[in-house]
């Protein structure tokens, strides 16, 4: 859950913060993390493994194949890895992450996710300075100490001269991305004979023994993907029931700052909020960011073009600021509209809001030929990034552990 998403919930009692020991939220959910990486455990398995999916998830548990010189190839349906991890380094004197960007697990998940040192990355604590709440007449200020008290309840940080890509690219993708092959959109995948055989809509087939489908729960939703024979009534339901809005995320470029750390968006139906980009980051360029998840997105995704809806938020923050908006604004901006991508379809989960039985039965694999991972599928129970990355893990463990003799002592 990102530290904007708090504000959602700024009508729970201001108690429940003083009783925060009691909730896992983001990074508090620590203790959930294993002690040690899949990426510490040795398999030794003679089979051909396919993965779908070249995002975290996917590339994450290449890594493991790898590692233990396990045939693999990744299919993925873009031309480029790294699924909603996406960076930008044209509109600012700093990369800006036009996907994933805080980082919601407790830190020390990186080493576990495959950073020797986690030092060398220089994070931001996310503890706000100044933030807003706008309702649609007014801005009001939220006070310091509420502030403070909820970075206490809900600590989460940033990385402060890079991004979650950077991460991505440099510690899972580079040792992995010769086995991808790119624009190989899965159709179906049969699983009713003793080999598996995935078909892509270019009309290739590949075969292999076991296979992890690692696409974003929009897109199993969808139906997209055929599954032979098909997935049972109970899972089918499972999945849809999953929640994942549709969002976007834009960067606007301004002359200079005239709004605060956040401002958020009272009464407005979804996810929306303002939050400065370059918040600690030490940077020159003044970049204002906006999401929007859920009903609110609906609309603006009704409009002709990505130009429409800036101008739709310049509108409003010149509300806000007395004009001062469109006297700045630079004319630049970048924009990543997760929920219009034919292979994302939304933007993210959020496991803790879903029924248990529902994330168990979609866990499930099918005939122990198909496995899933994906943030959804995370059994630590971490948001983002890492849930995604430990879930490429896991389920490569499960996958290989589940063979007699696979997994071998280190």
């Amino acid at each position: 859950m990102t530290t904007h998403r708090f504000f959602q919930f700024l009508i729970l009692p201001l108690f429940a913060l003083t009783l925060s020991s009691c909730f896992n939220w983001a990074a508090r959910a620590v203790e959930k993390l294993p002690e040690k990486s899949t990426l510490n455990r040795a398999y030794d398995y003679k089979g051909k493994v396919v993965i779908i999916g070249a995002g975290s998830a996917g590339l994450a548990a290449a890594n493991i194949l790898e590692k233990n010189n396990i045939s693999y190839v990744v299919l993925e349906a873009t031309s480029r890895y790294g699924g909603r991890l996406k960076k930008d380094t044209t509109l600012a004197d700093f990369p800006i992450d036009m996907g994933a960007e805080w980082i919601h697990s407790n830190p020390a998940v990186l080493e576990l996710l495959g950073r020797p040192d986690r030092k060398q990355d220089e994070l931001i604590s996310y503890q706000l300075d100044e933030s807003v709440i706008w309702d649609g007449q007014q801005l009001k200020p939220l006070s310091k100490s509420f502030m403070k008290a909820y970075y206490n309840f809900m600590p989460e940080s940033k990385f402060k001269r890079s991004t979650w890509y950077d991460f991505f690219d440099q510690n899972i993708a580079q040792t992995v991305k010769h086995n991808i092959i790119y624009n190989a959109a899965v159709s179906s995948i049969d699983y009713s004979s003793e080999r598996v055989v995935i078909r892509d809509r270019n009309g290739i087939a590949y075969e292999c023994d076991k296979v992890l489908v690692t696409v974003p729960i929009g897109v199993l939703q969808s139906e997209m993907i055929e599954f032979k024979p098909a997935m049972d009534a109970k899972k089918l339901e499972a999945i849809q029931s999953i929640s994942f809005p549709t969002g976007f995320k834009v960067a606007m470029k301004f002359s200079d700052k005239f709004y605060p750390d956040v401002i958020n968006l009272k009464g407005i139906g979804g996810e929306n909020v303002y939050y400065d980009i370059a918040f600690k980051k030490e940077a020159n360029a003044h970049i204002l960011g906006y999401l929007c998840l859920g009903e609110q997105a609906k609309t603006y995704e009704a409009l002709a073009s990505e130009k429409a809806v800036i101008h739709e938020l310049l509108k409003q923050l010149d509300t806000m600021y007395d004009g001062k908006a469109s006297e700045l604004y630079t004319g630049e901006y970048r924009f990543e509209n997760w929920g219009k991508h034919e292979y994302t379809q939304g933007t993210w989960t959020q496991a803790f809001q879903e029924k248990k039985s529902a994330l168990k039965t979609i866990a499930e694999p099918l005939d122990s030929k198909v496995y899933f991972a994906g943030e959804i599928f995370d059994p630590y129970q971490q948001m983002g990034v890492p849930g995604a990355l430990l879930s490429g893990f896991h389920s490569v463990d499960k996958m290989l552990g589940a063979i007699e003799g696979a997994r071998k002592k280190i």
